[in-house]
């Protein structure tokens, strides 16, 4: 630990040190010792303090903590994050000790002009309660009433989300509908990232929206020279008129553990291209999510089966156990997923029973 990031973070070093402003996801607790992972779907990821002497080193001046691992080793892990983000002189958003906390918008005077930063995450294991620490959540009536406060004291209003299907490289539907809602009630630009490959953009009422970053230090072996070690870093200029952007395309921890700016980028702008064009027609995106969805099957048949082992799952996918999950136990499913009624009891009734 000799706190030499320069391998890591040289070549994108020198391009977010020229921001005036810079941001970026942390998507993982400071642990020091003892803390405890909590119960989750998914892993558990966390990082050592060195973590935050890297960004800092890198020329980071705040970090978005709205994410579905901020929470993955409780409260103290929270809490050791944001003590170091502290002691480090880092701006944070998005994370706090609590859920007014967390959701509080970070205001930044920026060369005479003000800007709002609005930071929030889909709805999983990491979010903060009025109680306890955690993520500000994705609630869009929530973030309106944010986006309204903020235009009375801000120039300029970036909502940035964490959410989408993971290894899926296009916004969902709901996610599209969502963002341009953003921007309608104000917003002058909506940043995306979460699924572990990039996305493409639009510009709504002139107003970009991007929808998947990728990853931008996210070490994976197993998946080398495919899209998890790909990404872009999108900068923002604000004008009186509006906001330009730009977007630099990098590779991250392939052959090597950095981060290399692509400097021949037409595979990547063609690709940029192709994921606009689908993202621009309705009928195209949801085709698109319908057969990402039903590529899915087995996951949803999972969750859906009583079976809960390893052995007795792959029995019953063999034909040796009776399977469950017939066509009423998928309405059922259905009826309590998609009506909010039904989804509210739920979710209530699921989180009581896993306290």
């Amino acid at each position: 630990m000799q706190g030499d990031f320069s391998l890591v973070l040289g070549e994108v070093k020198t391009l977010i040190e020229k921001a005036d402003y810079s941001i970026v996801n942390y998507e993982c607790p400071v642990c020091h010792s003892d803390e405890a992972p909590i119960q989750k779907f998914g892993p558990n990821l966390k990082s050592h303090k060195s973590g935050i002497e890297a960004i800092k080193l890198a020329g980071f001046n705040c970090v978005t903590l709205a994410n579905n691992h901020f929470r993955d080793y409780g409260y103290k892990g929270c809490l050791n994050t944001l003590e170091e983000l502290d002691q480090a002189g880092i701006d944070y958003v998005g994370g706090g000790r609590n859920l007014i906390d967390a959701s509080k918008t970070l205001y930044k005077e920026i060369n005479g002009k003000v800007l709002a930063i609005i930071n929030c995450c889909e709805n999983e294991f990491s979010i903060a309660s009025p109680n306890t620490a955690g993520s500000n959540p994705l609630r869009p009536i929530q973030q309106y009433y944010d986006i309204q406060r903020a235009k009375q004291k801000a120039d300029y209003i970036i909502v940035i989300v964490h959410g989408g299907t993971e290894w899926y490289n296009l916004p969902t539907p709901r996610m599209k509908e969502t963002y341009r809602f953003f921007i309608d009630a104000g917003a002058d630009a909506v940043i995306n990232h979460h699924q572990h490959c990039y996305s493409g953009y639009e510009l709504f009422h002139d107003k970009p929206i991007f929808y998947g970053l990728g990853n931008f230090c996210f070490d994976k072996g197993k998946l080398l020279h495919s899209f998890w070690h790909k990404g872009y870093l999108v900068t923002l200029d604000m004008k009186k008129e509006g906001l330009d952007f730009e977007l630099t395309p990098y590779v991250q921890c392939a052959e090597t553990p950095s981060i290399q700016i692509i400097d021949d980028r037409k595979r990547f702008d063609e690709d940029i291209k192709r994921l606009n064009k689908i993202i621009d027609d309705d009928n195209t995106l949801h085709q698109s999510f319908h057969e990402m969805a039903m590529k899915r099957e087995r996951i949803i048949k999972t969750l859906l089966s009583p079976y809960s082992s390893r052995i007795l799952k792959g029995l019953q996918s063999r034909g040796f156990l009776p399977s469950f999950v017939n066509r009423n136990k998928m309405i059922s499913f259905l009826a309590y997923s998609q009506c909010e009624a039904h989804h509210d009891i739920l979710i209530e009734y699921l989180k009581n029973e896993l306290k």
